[in-house]
């Protein structure tokens, strides 16, 4: 259990770095993106896509 919570905590950090290098370099300049234009947006974006994403990684124990 503990191993499957520090790894979702990691995906959700690197989420959050990788959404706000998004909005900076990337972003969105008529600020019609919703969720590019806003530097919030993206952090929590990016948190919730890292987060699902490394929680794939976790392997499931087996129950007998």
């Amino acid at each position: 259990m503990k191993k499957k919570s520090l790894i979702t905590i990691l995906g959700v950090l690197v989420g959050a770095v990788v959404g706000y290098l998004y909005y900076h370099f990337v972003g969105c300049n008529s600020g019609t993106c919703s969720i590019t234009s806003n530097p919030i947006n993206s952090i929590l974006y990016g948190s919730l896509m890292g987060g699902l994403f490394f929680n794939l990684f976790v392997k499931e124990e087996k129950r007998e």
